[in-house]
């Protein structure tokens, strides 16, 4: 059994989407300074790394985050691969290559790969799904849809068609995986976003792991 970390570290120097804060992990007690422990500080939005979007995020008195299904966050999963010239994930691509009844679906684009540049700076050209993928999968079954890169949907989309498809219906988003290191197919994810409680409730950054069922 085969067990892949699909998370991305968070540090100060990772991307994050615009207009969002950004990461500050600091020290705030030090061993090598003559305090008793090791303590970091860190400041960063919920929405930072590896994270699940809530119904919440983008639907007023929708599902926070603390309440969202565990059996949404863990079981099986597919991972499908997007062709590198492939910037649109539309309604054909998800019609061909994700079956009926799919329940959790990953995709893996081009995007993981800015995740390993030297100096990551965000992307403007990610690839993403368009609003008839998401009302596809939605209507077939889905109950988590996820992407590696830090929003599932084109950038600056009036009304925020993809998202909404989506989180009206309940249906989680699993935004900035890494999967370069990952083949297509089926797995089991476990997905554990911290569970914190606000009156927002939009989002939180997670642990994502994809494991072989051999």
């Amino acid at each position: 059994m085969a067990i892949y970390d699909v998370t991305v570290p968070l540090s100060n120097e990772l991307p994050t989407y615009p207009g969002d804060p950004g990461i500050e992990i600091g020290e705030w007690r030090s061993l090598a300074k003559g305090d008793s422990a090791n303590v970091s500080v860190v400041n960063f939005g919920a929405h930072t790394g590896t994270h699940v979007d809530a119904p919440a995020h983008f639907i007023e008195g929708a599902a926070k985050i603390e309440t969202l299904p565990l059996d949404s966050l863990i079981g099986p999963a597919t991972v499908v691969e997007v062709p590198d010239d492939r910037l649109v994930v539309d309604e054909d691509f998800v019609k061909a290559n994700v079956s009926p009844g799919t329940e959790r679906v990953l995709f893996k684009t081009k995007n993981s790969a800015f995740w390993n540049e030297p100096n990551p700076q965000f992307h403007t050209d990610f690839t993403h799904l368009n609003v008839g993928a998401a009302t596809w999968l939605r209507d077939q079954g889905a109950k988590l849809v996820g992407i590696d890169y830090l929003s599932i949907e084109k950038s600056k989309s009036p009304g925020h068609p993809t998202y909404v498809a989506l989180l009206s219906k309940g249906i989680v988003i699993l935004e900035g995986l890494n999967l370069s290191e990952v083949s297509p197919g089926r797995y089991e994810l476990i997905c554990l976003p911290l569970k914190l409680r606000s009156h927002l409730g939009d989002g939180a950054p997670a642990r994502a792991v994809l494991r072989t069922f051999e």
